[in-house]
């Protein structure tokens, strides 16, 4: 099973290509959507209802705002708790359709390969970003720096959402720290790769055009 995780808020207007792009991607594979609402108050959940009535879905709602770190440790914990087979898969990803759906097929396979956690990367070979102002560039260039240099960590992307985690290193991680996450805001996606990496767990990073 393919679990595509995906945080929610107020989401409203792209669920729609959302649900376009995600259906029509790894066909081949058995997927289940694992929507983690953060407090939405417009008509996401609606539409995830209507849009996704055909597909294996769950949606987790408290109707409460926590941050993106407890969306996805909710999310974790709701396929921790329901997943069956030990070759798993998690994708992790935005709402907006930020993340490059062309490369999940390679980074599902990649991770097949038996690696821990694929991670899409605007910094690795053949990735970089499009029609982003100089000054996110810059910005997003040096607190990745800093961070691997903080925490001497060589993978070039540490704050992506857009990830390929198995099963097993999620499972690791909460058996060694659970929670998976505890940090609420958007650093939440290093402190799950910190842990991983302490876990020894493989890493690749597959370029992305952002």
């Amino acid at each position: 099973m393919l679990y595509l995780l995906i945080p929610v808020y107020n989401e409203e207007k792209n669920i729609s290509l959302l649900h376009k792009n995600i259906t029509e991607s790894l066909l081949k594979h058995e997927k289940f959507y694992v929507f983690s609402d953060d407090g939405s108050s417009d008509g996401s959940l609606d539409e995830i209802r209507r849009l996704f009535k055909n597909e294996k879905y769950t949606i987790i709602s408290d109707g409460k705002n926590h941050g993106p770190g407890i969306a996805f440790n909710k999310g974790f914990n709701w396929i921790l708790q329901n997943a069956v087979n030990e070759n798993d898969r998690i994708v992790t990803m935005e709402a907006d359709n930020t993340s490059d759906i062309s490369i999940l097929p390679a980074m599902v396979s990649i991770s097949e390969l038996g690696f821990d956690l694929v991670l899409a990367s605007v910094y690795a070979q053949g990735g970089g970003f499009d029609k982003t102002s100089f000054f996110r560039k810059f910005i997003s260039f040096g607190a990745n720096m800093m961070m691997r240099y903080f925490f001497n960590i060589n993978v070039l992307t540490i704050s992506s959402f857009y990830r390929v985690y198995s099963l097993q290193i999620i499972k690791k991680i909460n058996a060694k720290y659970a929670p998976v996450i505890e940090n609420r805001g958007f650093i939440c996606m290093l402190e799950v790769l910190l842990k991983a990496i302490r876990l020894n767990a493989s890493v690749i990073e597959v370029p992305m055009k952002l």
